[in-house]
């Protein structure tokens, strides 16, 4: 699976680890940055790796910040993107089973490493059910396809 991957500069180092450890596993992981753990703001990174989730050019997502609560945030803005911050493997496994989510947002200062790698192994690894799950998804596609009025 092709897999990108960002963080914010408090989420650097899980960063790497999960880079690291999707590698080992045999995926394509693409490092959208940062680098260095330089104050950043998350939004930008949020939306190079929601931005390719999007138009198709990464099947996953993962993005880290202290909590993951604004990159999930900013994640949802894009079209076909269902980002969830999953706290636990379990997590991870109804979103992906029941809400098909493509972006997992994980917060730095919340879980440690070794948990993380495991809510990841969860959210890559879990199909999807489809089913009448299907249709609640492509309800929440219908809602993003809506015209917004003022």
């Amino acid at each position: 699976m092709k897999i990108a991957l960002a963080s914010d500069h408090h989420g650097v180092a899980l960063k790497q680890q999960l880079y690291d450890h999707l590698m080992e596993l045999g995926h394509q992981p693409l490092d959208l940055g940062p680098e260095t753990t330089e104050a950043v703001d998350y939004p930008t990174y949020a939306a190079l790796v929601s931005r390719m989730v999007s138009k198709g050019e990464a099947d996953r997502g993962i993005l880290i910040c202290g909590s993951g609560v604004g990159m999930a945030i900013t994640a949802n803005k894009f079209d076909g993107v269902r980002a969830v911050n999953a706290h636990d493997p379990q997590e991870a496994e109804m979103s992906r089973r029941h809400n098909d989510a493509n972006v997992l947002a994980l917060g730095a200062g919340r879980i440690a490493s070794e948990e993380a790698v495991l809510i990841l192994e969860s959210f890559l690894t879990t199909d999807f059910e489809g089913g009448r799950h299907a249709r609640r998804v492509e309800e929440i596609t219908a809602i993003e396809k809506e015209p917004q009025t003022k």
